[in-house]
């Protein structure tokens, strides 16, 4: 039996849009090929939700984070208390980062790098993975992160340029690719650039599936692998391989 899986690194599962059919999502993925799904967080009730459901499903992995959009410090300190207190039951610390397509007044990213900081400070103290968002602010992000010296980085759905991720690769850390790839020639151009050692997959579901209106789901995982064989001219089946070992080097042997 091959020993190398797909893992759907960076998704919603918590998202209200996948309550009437959560258990048959779920299933889709596991016969596509994707043996777990990493559920990440945008609060704390996301984050407690995320936690309920890895007791459920065994093939869901939780994480606790805050969206970059939040700006509310209160809401940060308090998911904070809440990953220290839960850190056993936790895969990562996600999704966190930092947004400058939607906060553009400087005093307001202040204050998204603040929480930022902290929360990447936790990580290294806890010893967590940090999943981070970074729209429009890819090279702050990563700046940010080496900063602070942090070790066990993935960053999703990155969307600057390959030039600007240089440096993180050049740490250690790694760029998850969603299903998106194929119709984004930014990610396409990433793939392109990045080596095969320091890529993820992963489905940000519900969002950016292969289709921009349709909702996404973990299953699409392998159209992920399937885009960076194509872009890479590799075999489909050491891209599994390698994005697997990837995963695990980044997140520990998983019990899968």
């Amino acid at each position: 039996m091959n020993s190398y899986k797909i893992i759907d690194t960076h998704s919603h599962l918590c998202d209200p849009i996948f309550d009437s059919d959560r258990a048959e999502v779920i299933e889709r993925a596991m016969n596509a090929g994707v043996s777990a799904i990493f559920t990440v967080g945008e609060n704390l009730s996301d984050a407690m939700l995320n936690i309920e459901l890895a007791e459920k499903y065994p093939e869901l992995m939780p994480a606790a984070g805050l969206y970059p959009t939040c700006l509310d410090i209160d809401q940060a300190e308090a998911l904070a208390s809440f990953i220290r207190r839960e850190k056993n039951n936790l895969i990562a610390i996600g999704e966190v980062g930092l947004d400058f397509w939607v906060v553009k007044e400087e005093s307001e990213r202040d204050i998204q790098r603040k929480i930022f900081s902290d929360f990447i400070e936790l990580s290294i103290e806890l010893g967590l993975p940090v999943n981070v968002h970074s729209r429009s602010a890819g090279r702050h992000a990563v700046e940010m992160l080496l900063e602070h010296g942090a070790q066990k980085v993935q960053l999703h759905a990155f969307d600057g340029k390959a030039s600007a991720a240089m440096p993180a690769v050049e740490a250690g850390y790694f760029f998850s690719i969603p299903p998106s790839v194929v119709r984004s020639r930014q990610k396409q151009k990433l793939v392109k650039h990045l080596p095969i050692s320091c890529l993820l997959v992963e489905t940000d579901s519900p969002v950016l599936g292969p289709y921009p209106k349709k909702r996404n789901e973990p299953s699409n995982a392998v159209i992920s692998i399937d885009a960076i064989a194509e872009i890479k001219n590799i075999r489909r089946e050491e891209v599994i391989e390698t994005v697997f070992e990837n995963t695990c080097r980044l997140y520990g042997k998983l019990n899968l």
